[in-house]
């Protein structure tokens, strides 16, 4: 026990230094402004900074945007921006949760079966349901309900296994549920090869252009599960030296493990919700992070998100504008970035082991 409560000293005692929290939350405005004048139209850097002020009531600053550039700025631009960001930041702060729990450093926001569920809700919404509807209200909601659906799922079949305080039966269980459910998928798409598009497109991933609504729907299940991620950060710490030496500081490994993964799963089903499936972002941002934090889960988790959300946004300046007025999946453009990172992390976990 004393080893453990003395690994346990060592690896918290790191946190969000200042000049990280600086440089991190620097990074993020770059990448908010960069996303808010980037587009068709340029609106240029200079007439967006003027503008936010104007929209803050700074004294003296007038907006030099005409009604039209007005509403491409307010209407289009900063809620698309504002959605990447809270779609990035939830899918980084995710996976840096599941690889404290599951003591992977490898796990993703997808880890317990939420992608292949939530492909499977949004596959069965354009297959079966009036055009009108799935491609606004009931499409998210189809893809929320199937992503929890998956992770109930694998929780059900961790417990059935009589094991369910090992997070190794709980990721086998949710590679099972994943499989079932992407079967289910593929059936689904061979029956409706109409919609194949469709659906690869959602698959692909993509920030749609429905103004305020998305952002409002989505903030909330952010705030709220990153809320209990970061309350927990310094448990996460413990939980990723292993069950028994949690158990032996005197943490509810069940429990907590509990929380924290539904809290993830929960800000990731919402964020794939209205994106589609978005691969990488839960795995290079985290390993990315780490790299200049260290470990600690203290500093990693909070910083994750910031880190998260700017590099999302970022990536979907590319997605928008690299075969301008056309547009890349953003989930093409994380892959591109991410497949190479994910081969260096490989290549440098092989070395050491």
């Amino acid at each position: 026990m004393e080893a453990a409560a003395a690994t346990a000293r060592a690896v918290r005692v790191r946190g969000v230094t200042p000049g990280w929290a600086l440089a991190a939350v620097a990074f993020l405005l770059l990448a908010i402004v960069v996303g808010i004048a980037a587009g068709p139209v340029d609106l240029g850097v200079g007439a967006v900074l003027r503008a936010l002020g104007a929209k803050l009531g700074v004294p003296g600053v007038d907006s030099p945007l005409s009604p039209t550039e007005s509403s491409i700025l307010w209407d289009l631009r900063v809620p698309r921006v504002l959605l990447a960001g809270l779609v990035g930041g939830m899918l980084a702060i995710s996976g840096a949760t599941y690889q404290g729990v599951f003591h992977n450093p490898l796990a993703d926001p997808y880890l317990l079966g939420v992608a292949a569920g939530a492909g499977l809700g949004a596959t069965l919404a354009i297959a079966y349901l009036p055009h009108a509807l799935s491609g606004h209200e009931l499409l998210p909601l189809a893809a929320f309900l199937g992503g929890s659906v998956a992770v109930v799922l694998a929780y059900a079949i961790g417990r059935a296994a009589g094991r369910e305080r090992d997070s190794a039966t709980l990721v086998l269980a949710g590679v099972t549920v994943a499989s079932f459910f992407t079967a289910l998928q593929t059936f689904v798409q061979q029956r409706n090869t109409d919609t194949l598009q469709e659906v690869t497109s959602w698959i692909l991933g993509s920030l749609p252009n429905t103004g305020w609504g998305d952002v409002l729907t989505l903030a909330p299940y952010v705030l709220v599960t990153t809320t209990v991620i970061i309350a927990l950060r310094r448990v996460v710490d413990v939980l990723s030296l292993g069950d028994l030496e949690a158990a032996s500081l005197g943490i509810h490994v069940r429990r907590t493990r509990l929380a924290l993964v539904v809290a993830a799963t929960i800000g990731t089903a919402a964020a794939v919700a209205v994106s589609g499936l978005i691969a990488f972002v839960g795995i290079i941002v985290p390993h990315a992070v780490r790299l200049v934090v260290g470990t600690s889960y203290r500093g990693l988790l909070p910083l994750s998100f910031v880190v998260g959300a700017g590099f999302l946004i970022l990536a979907d300046v590319i997605a928008r504008t690299a075969l301008s007025p056309a547009e890349v999946p953003i989930g093409v453009v994380t892959a591109l970035f991410g497949a190479p990172a994910f081969a260096l992390v490989l290549r440098t976990r092989g070395g050491r082991g």
